[in-house]
């Protein structure tokens, strides 16, 4: 275990500005709306984009690696949230990287949640022919490292085909077997537990609530970032080839990429890297509720575009110590058409996280892929943050369902007769040129810094008064995972430099929207 100080020299760079303090009449008025939905009775309305920011792509953490990929989810803790007088806005932000660099293979990265410190000031007077420079500034600040039961540090490298970790009081974990150093440099190799690390809840006692892909499972960790729980899902979930579990994701490791599995994806269960990408909790901070990122095999994935069914799983945390699996519904997944496939034009927006609304509504983030900063085509076509409902769909939590190879629906994603899915409703799109143009963004267009990324990952909210939001006007944060996009990139604490192969260098870009959601909202 290691918990980097806050004091600790970061090697960190980002340009501040000084900016005119809005005065209160300046926020949006009612006309001001960029979109609205109504999903089940409940208004949802996007007023503008408020905020952006980045972080260089280059920017390294405390323990010397590229301070990279770390929207894959964020959560800011509301308890340090202000509104100072001057109208800037104060918090603390977490933010969970995933496996590390691994564009051309997985690497032994030791997974970690990072600190920053947020200063947020609106400017919501700017406009396309007056864009804002950036008003979002994150200040890194600490970084935790995460360890298995016994404080070994855990690993983004690969789960073994077959096996895995075995510790007193868990399930088998998802492991790799490495040699040499796991970087493809000396070393006397090891075993630890892989993780591919895709959401992250703050708990009221300061511990963690992580899910991730390899198993997929959802973890709890200490404040210092030791394991203490593991939760597996039911064995529908659970990746099984030539019938065994086999946790791999037929991801190898950078120093041996001819490794194959064979069959390269599972025969049912989550498909590789398609596990639990989407953790939220309730605001009491009893309900814990993962997603999975698209369909399991068994219910039409992992091809397209039959991979829309996508389950939710909710558990009773009461008692963290004992998790209790109380109930499982359907997400089905929006639709888009890709511009660039003429085999198979029509695609699932895959789910990349879920917050948790109150009263059974929850925001989703659904985007395509392929397209944005660093990729061959620019312009997005769906990436949004949704809502979904499941005050009427059905509790498919059953032994049949849940069973290995248990599925809820045919190989071409048909949901079974009497399956109800959750009421899904389109919300806010993060493509709209008008709103971008006010901070010099666009999506489409020149591969310059202005061009959005292509992942977009992580979402936060917070109160707009800075108290308790109850007038429901609220931020909604989003962080760019850029897969550690640099060519002056380190990994291994600063031993392992890197240039990635694509060329470009991706800032961590952030963005921030304004939005007002129904009163009844209790987001936690």
């Amino acid at each position: 275990m290691l918990h980097v100080l806050n004091h600790v020299l970061v090697f960190f760079a980002i340009l501040s500005f000084s900016v005119a303090i809005p005065s209160p009449s300046l926020f949006p008025r009612a006309k001001d709306v960029v979109n609205q939905t109504t999903c089940n009775k409940k208004q949802y309305t996007y007023q503008q984009l408020a905020g952006y920011g980045f972080i260089p792509a280059n920017a390294r953490d405390s323990t010397g690696d590229t301070l990279g990929g770390f929207g894959s989810s964020i959560a800011i803790d509301l308890k340090t949230w202000k509104k100072l007088k001057n109208g800037t806005y104060t918090g603390t932000l977490y933010a969970l990287p995933d496996r590390g660099w691994n564009t051309q293979g997985t690497l032994n990265y030791q997974n970690r949640i990072h600190t920053f410190s947020i200063s947020f000031t609106p400017t919501p007077d700017t406009s396309s022919s007056s864009p804002s420079p950036p008003n979002l500034l994150l200040s890194y600040k600490s970084t935790t490292l995460l360890t298995d039961p016994t404080g070994t540090p855990t690993t983004g490298l690969d789960a073994d085909a077959l096996g895995g970790l075995t510790t007193k009081g868990f399930p088998l974990l998802p492991a790799a077997t490495y040699s040499g150093n796991g970087f493809g440099q000396p070393g006397s190799g090891g075993h630890r537990a892989s993780l591919d690390t895709e959401g992250l809840v703050l708990a009221s006692d300061g511990s963690y609530w992580i899910s991730e892909e390899y198993g997929p499972y959802i973890y709890h960790f200490s404040p210092s970032g030791q394991m203490l729980a593991a939760i597996q899902p039911p064995p529908a979930y659970l990746p099984n080839r030539n019938n065994s579990i086999s946790f791999s994701a037929n991801s190898p490791p950078v120093y041996d990429p001819d490794r194959t599995v064979i069959p390269e994806d599972p025969e049912s269960g989550r498909s590789n890297n398609q596990g639990l990408e989407g953790l939220t909790i309730s605001p009491n901070g009893k309900k814990l509720f993962a997603l999975t990122q698209s369909a399991l095999i068994n219910d039409g994935g992992p091809d397209n575009p039959n991979r829309r069914q996508s389950r939710l799983l909710e558990y009773d945390i009461a008692n963290p110590a004992k998790p209790k699996y109380k109930h499982e519904y359907v997400v089905t997944l929006p639709l888009y058409t890709d511009p660039t496939s003429k085999k198979t034009p029509t695609k699932v927006a895959g789910q990349s996280e879920i917050h948790y609304l109150g009263h059974n509504q929850f925001f989703i983030l659904a985007r395509d892929s392929g397209f944005g900063r660093g990729q061959e085509e620019s312009r997005s076509v769906y990436r949004h943050i949704d809502v979904f409902d499941i005050s009427s769909a059905t509790d498919i939590r059953s032994k049949d369902n849940d069973k290995i190879a248990g599925s809820i629906a045919s190989d071409t994603g048909v949901l079974d007769r009497g399956i109800k899915a959750a009421t899904y409703c389109p919300f806010l799109d993060f493509n709209v040129n008008a709103e971008l143009a006010r901070f010099g963004l666009h999506n489409g267009g020149e591969q310059d810094r202005g061009l959005l990324n292509e992942k977009w990952e992580g979402i936060a909210l917070a109160p707009v008064d800075g108290k308790k939001g109850r007038d429901g006007e609220w931020f909604v944060f989003s962080l760019s995972d850029n897969d550690f996009v640099t060519q002056d990139g380190f990994m291994n604490f600063g031993k392992y430099p890197y240039k990635d192969a694509s060329g470009f260098d991706l800032d961590n870009q952030a963005l921030v929207f304004r939005v007002k959601l129904p009163k009844s909202a209790d987001p936690s």
